[in-house]
């Protein structure tokens, strides 16, 4: 199907070459460029003598221009490529960077073209002036420094966790050539209820021409059947030379979104000058203000997930090219949906494009967040003083035009952690310029809406890191034997003044602090906790299994008790730096090349992820012979068709299952059950597991408890 996309995508541009200067021509400047290295911006260099991928790092570069412990401060690294337009006199030629950092220059020719200070969304450049006439070379070169030498009025990045802030093109790169009138944004707006969509597109004009009709086309994505086909005529928008089409157009049995069912269309819009296309998806996100759930379509969805942190990742010893790998970069999102996830952070900031593109076609929920991590009060002001809601806001806009029709992009996330007004203010600059109404987070400052999100981070097993021991009933005992309610959010950071909770909907997007490296060892911040928590956990496979149990006992918990709207883990790709710079976090992939997770993770995670779940209610690590207890199994089910099946309670000692009993239990849609069960304990001393297993789509689902008879 991909290549037959792409034979299609050839044909259209083969066809526009054809129809001179009558429709858009976008040419991928992506691939081999060369690059230089200089301490200053003030003279482009005149040798280049080592080639780099774009898209890519500066790390990247070959020969290498930086060595293994390079800090990326105050350097200006120089991108230079030539290229050549046959069509010189066309109404736009403009260069379009996706993402580059920190602070892109652009020259053409020997001329500065312009700059732009924003790190983390496109930049835009008219090259037309600068332009050499048809079929001669023109050669682009494209700077960009380092994060330090960032204007303290923009964002940087900045994370805690991080050690090196890497530069680079980062991000597709191409030439746009059309005419006008010029199609410069699109905003698709799905209306499920009335199985319409809203089309609402700005488009730049000539001055003292009249306005001429804009058509539409809306296909399948897969299939390329059309759905509907029309014109409307554009009207004057509220700037000189803008104009603006706002039309309707209906979906008659139209195919939702969904992450089980990421149904695509595509529409394509033309003046007589200029088309363009832009992909969306059938669907409506929003929170509930009634019951702290999230509706997808008009239905609660419970979102269960993990996160991304793109940055980390970038700064990991076997990062190498993979994160502009289309095959791995597809599988890592498969290996995702393998884990019964759902929906994805990307955190403290944003993969290249294209990872959007694979999250809208194999059906991942975004929550994307701006990179902003300040920590509590007073730490947004010291770090991004010079920055005023005003120009975050311009910060924002620009994300959000650039993101929009994605259908997995379902929840605009402000910050990380970051107590401040600034972000929020922020928002409600820019939060009526998308017409889904996607709910907003707002980090740990408070929600501007009472339908926005709150992100949690209830980390229970941080008291061992801050030099807490755990009693002699153990960890389980003394963390979860009371319901919690999540915390660590804006109640208690950004608490009301009158006292009373938020009721938004809860993501718990952070919980387990039980990070170990890809080779099993502890983190910076988890050393102590394997001390004293999981002393029995000696060998680093041990560790590799305690860590399994733990993080599946603490997704089942927060799940069971439906405290939340969402449950993420923390995270599902990031660095792992078991050497010195020791990292503080980490994912779960044993092979990262061949996204192989640990094994054990992978056996006792995905079941505590699974979309019916379970829960074992007992947090004892030992109990007397021949003991007669009730077990409580919470059974929960996140979908919104009923399950029905059998229940299955079993005490195992090593190989030998020592008692079991069954039980049937129904589940209506959203529905949890609590089924206590009473079971008699072994008389001989030893160590035992209790396991409640259920079968859903044909898989074994397990929640399980390591105890002893002693």
């Amino acid at each position: 199907m991909r290549k037959l996309f792409i034979f299609i995508s050839l044909g259209l541009w083969l066809l526009s070459c054809q129809q001179k200067g009558s429709h858009r021509k976008e040419i991928s400047l992506n691939g081999v460029w060369k690059i230089a290295k200089t301490d200053t911006v003030s003279a482009v260099p005149s040798i280049f003598e080592s080639e780099i991928p774009v898209p890519g790092l500066v790390d990247m570069a070959i020969p290498a221009i930086d060595g293994k412990d390079t800090a990326y401060k105050n350097s200006v690294y120089w991108y230079k490529k030539t290229f050549t337009v046959n069509e010189p006199d066309a109404g736009v030629i403009q260069l379009k960077i996706n993402k580059a950092g920190y602070q892109t220059r652009v020259y053409l020719n020997g001329k500065l073209v312009g700059e732009n200070v924003y790190n983390f969304t496109p930049s835009f450049f008219d090259l037309k002036p600068f332009l050499n006439p048809s079929g001669k070379e023109n050669e682009l070169i494209i700077a960009v420094g380092c994060k330090d030498n960032l204007p303290d009025t923009v964002t940087n990045g900045g994370d805690f966790e991080k050690t090196k802030y890497i530069p680079g093109i980062y991000d597709d790169v191409k030439l746009i050539v059309t005419g006008y009138p010029y199609i410069v944004n699109i905003q698709t707006v799905p209306d499920i209820k009335n199985q319409q969509l809203r089309v609402v597109a700005e488009i730049k004009a000539i001055e003292g021409t009249s306005n001429s009709l804009v058509s539409y086309v809306i296909r399948e994505a897969s299939s390329k059947k059309e759905i509907a086909k029309g014109s409307v005529q554009p009207k004057e928008g509220s700037e000189a030379n803008l104009q603006k089409v706002d039309f309707i157009v209906k979906m008659d049995s139209c195919k939702l979104w969904t992450p089980e069912t990421p149904f695509l269309y595509d529409l394509e819009l033309s003046t007589s000058s200029d088309n363009t296309r832009t992909r969306f998806g059938m669907r409506t996100f929003e929170g509930s203000k009634d019951n702290g759930v999230f509706l997808l379509n008009g239905k609660p969805y419970y979102m269960r997930g993990t996160n991304v942190c793109i940055f980390r990742f970038f700064e990991d010893p076997e990062r190498k090219g993979l994160p502009w790998d289309a095959k791995w970069t597809t599988k890592l999102h498969d290996q995702f949906k393998k884990m019964y996830w759902n929906s994805i952070r990307y955190c403290i900031g944003f993969p290249p494009e294209r990872w959007y593109e694979i999250a809208d076609s194999v059906g991942l929920l975004i929550q994307d967040e701006y990179p902003i991590w300040t920590g509590g009060k007073g730490g947004f002001e010291k770090s991004l003083k010079g920055i005023t809601s005003k120009q975050l806001a311009e910060e924002y806009r620009q994300w959000m035009h650039e993101r929009w029709n994605h259908p997995c992009v379902v929840i605009w996330d402000a910050q990380n952690e970051s107590v401040n007004d600034t972000t929020g203010k922020a928002i409600q600059l820019v939060r009526k310029l998308d017409l889904s109404t996607r709910p907003w987070d707002n980090g740990y400052a408070p929600p501007m809406s009472e339908t926005d999100a709150i992100e949690s981070h209830p980390y229970l097993f941080v008291r061992y890191f801050e030099g807490v021991n755990p009693s002699p009933e153990g960890p389980l005992k003394d963390l979860l034997s009371e319901i919690h309610i999540p915390n660590n959010d804006p109640n208690e950071h950004s608490p009301k003044a009158n006292g009373e909770r938020y009721k938004n909907p809860v993501i718990v997007n952070e919980y387990s602090w039980l990070w170990l490296n890809r080779d099993g060892t502890p983190t910076t911040l988890t050393d102590r906790v394997y001390k004293v928590a999981f002393p029995e956990a000696i060998t680093n496979d041990q560790k590799f299994e305690a860590c399994a149990k733990a993080t599946a006992i603490l997704t089942e918990y927060w799940r069971a008790y439906r405290q939340c709207a969402g449950v993420m883990h923390f995270c599902g790709l990031g660095y792992s730096r078991s050497t010195a710079p020791r990292g503080q976090t980490s994912d779960n992939f044993i092979d990262l090349k061949n996204l192989i997770y640990e094994p054990q993770f992978y056996k006792y995670v995905k079941a505590s992820f699974s979309p019916v779940g379970l829960m074992l209610e007992i947090w004892d690590k030992s109990f007397k012979p021949s003991s007669e207890i009730t077990v409580p199994v919470h059974a929960f089910n996140d979908t919104d068709e009923a399950w029905n099946g059998k229940v299955k309670l079993s005490i195992n000692g090593g190989t030998e299952i020592i008692s079991t009993q069954e039980v049937s239990v129904s589940l209506k849609e959203y529905e949890k059950k609590v089924i206590s069960l009473p079971m008699k304990l072994p008389q001989v001393k030893g160590n035992y597991l209790l396991k409640a297993e259920i079968i859903y789509k044909g898989e074994v689902v397990t929640s399980s408890r390591d105890f002893k008879i002693e």
